[in-house]
């Protein structure tokens, strides 16, 4: 697996060559980062994929639910075999997780708020 590195702002990383990709755990754990953070209806070629942030998770206070739709995106994510740990909170508005997952290159861990 091999993925090109995102900067801190989240922009593609050019002109450093093979240090601009990323390979094996560290391109699962940015593969399920990205997946996280693409809104459903943001992407021209399948405006089916994505989390349905506007469509069920803003404005939704059922932590559970919402737990339930981040675990699924993860899960279909490319070498992702399970996910070993979840937390999750809701406050304020403000959700944030963190997961421990576990792919075909070892255990990652990523979060997102």
């Amino acid at each position: 697996m091999k993925y090109r590195r995102l900067s801190p702002a989240g922009d593609y990383v050019f002109g450093f060559g093979n240090t601009s990709f990323l390979t094996d755990a560290q391109a699962a754990a940015q593969a399920i980062q990205t997946k996280l953070k693409m809104f459903q209806g943001e992407c021209w070629e399948d405006l089916n994929d994505g989390l349905p942030f506007f469509q069920s998770i803003a404005g939704n206070r059922d932590q559970a639910a919402i737990d339930l739709l981040v675990k699924a995106r993860i899960l279909e994510t490319p070498n992702v075999q399970s996910i070993t740990s979840f937390s999750s909170s809701l406050e304020n508005r403000k959700y944030s997780m963190t997961a421990a997952v576990s792919t075909t290159f070892g255990t990652v861990t990523v979060g997102v708020e």
